[in-house]
């Protein structure tokens, strides 16, 4: 789960890290009214949506006068920003984040991730702060510096340090900086949060480290025990399927294919797609119906995968171990009758209760097409698919 900036701002200032002075806006007579409560000269209107290079995109306006501020928030809201992010089909500006200017002296840049290789949080670290990181890793990459987080430990101080001294920090900063990466450390800890990134961290004019851009990722199975972060998702931000397979309890992602997929287990769920790509068709989706796949379960996954206008086949595999092949095969008979899916429907149950599955299938009477073996479900999806399209 992503939140907004100005949401991931407000959580690290709560953990010691400094932030310009800002608010959340509406409506351009709110935004006006944050540019006056914020007061000085100028201001720095910003759209508020789950994508970065918000600034390329014509999504970030420096204002000189509150006039300025109305007109740049008339001009954001209801826009349709397009990054790399986002896609072409971008993401449509609900509210607005106007904050202080402030005078820039250096632009640096901090990430928190998790590092697969070492199992550990990874401090990634750049002098060259307001680029991508990946642009940064390109053209200076003896500017990036990293660091390991002992789990057992944490991040120590002479590590902060380290990580102030290599970033080229004047000694009278140091210390700010040592509080700003551990505040963030403790932010990704307590919050379960699987990416913490500050870019750009400005060093100003008069010698203050603030967190001018800040961008925060959840693990969602951790969010039952954060309720503070839990209220802070977007809906509107998100993919609607997806919000829609969360109300449902599914696991759902959705891709750029054209062949949806019901399937237990996401281990099965990846073999599967990778079935599909290996006979010539592309995967809609990533749907893991889970453990207990009762006839409503697997009701509304159909409802869910039909959704999307680009499928053009389904294909549902199930192996029952805590399932059972007879309750999916109820639930495949009772969706299809309920919602008389437009596209050919292919069906691979094994496992528990395979055979009484299969009967309840055979004698339905409905036009499905059933597969013993997965790579024999994946042709025949995909031929079924081609002779939609012929």
């Amino acid at each position: 789960m992503e939140i907004h900036e100005y949401q991931a701002k407000e959580l690290l200032a709560g953990f010691g890290v400094a932030i310009p002075r800002g608010g959340v806006a509406y409506s351009p007579e709110q935004a006006v009214y944050r540019a006056a409560e914020i007061g000085g000269a100028r201001w720095v209107v910003k759209a508020q949506i789950h994508s970065g290079a918000r600034g390329k995109a014509g999504g970030v306006k420096v204002c000189s006068s509150e006039d300025e501020v109305r007109q740049a928030a008339k001009a954001l809201l209801g826009k349709k920003l397009v990054t790399h992010q986002t896609g072409p089909e971008g993401r449509v500006v609900h509210r607005l984040y106007v904050e202080q200017a402030v005078p820039i002296a250096r632009e640096l840049y901090i990430g928190f991730v998790l590092d697969r290789k070492s199992q550990r949080i990874m401090i990634v670290a750049s002098a060259n702060g307001g680029m991508e990181i990946e642009e940064v890793a390109k053209r200076h990459p003896d500017s990036i510096v990293r660091e390991v987080v002992e789990p057992a430990i944490g991040l120590s101080a002479f590590q902060a340090r380290e990580i102030a001294f290599a970033l080229g920090l004047p000694a009278a900063q140091v210390n700010r900086m040592v509080t700003v990466l551990l505040g963030c450390h403790r932010a990704f800890r307590e919050l379960d949060a699987t990416m913490v990134e500050i870019n750009p961290l400005v060093l100003t004019e008069d010698t203050q480290i603030l967190a001018l851009d800040a961008k925060m990722a959840f693990d969602d199975n951790a969010l039952f025990r954060r309720p503070n972060v839990a209220e802070l998702r977007d809906y509107a931000e998100e993919d609607p399927r997806e919000a829609q397979a969360a109300e449902y309890g599914l696991n759902y992602v959705a891709l750029d294919g054209d062949i949806g997929c019901i399937i237990n287990g996401a281990g099965l769920a990846m073999a599967t797609m990778d079935m599909i790509k290996h006979a010539g068709g592309e995967p809609a989706n990533f749907l893991d119906i889970g453990g207990g796949a009762s006839p409503e379960r697997v009701a509304n996954a159909f409802k869910l995968v039909l959704s999307d206008v680009k499928v053009s086949a389904m294909l549902v595999n199930i192996f029952a171990g805590i399932n059972r092949c007879d309750w999916v095969a109820q639930g495949v008979v009772q969706a299809a009758r309920e919602l008389k899916p437009r596209v050919p429907l292919v069906v691979r149950l094994a496992g528990t209760n395979v055979e009484e599955g299969r009967r309840i299938i055979r004698e339905s009477g409905l036009p499905i097409i059933s597969a013993d073996t997965l790579a024999e479900a994946a042709d025949r999806v995909v031929a079924a698919k081609q002779g939609v399209s012929a």
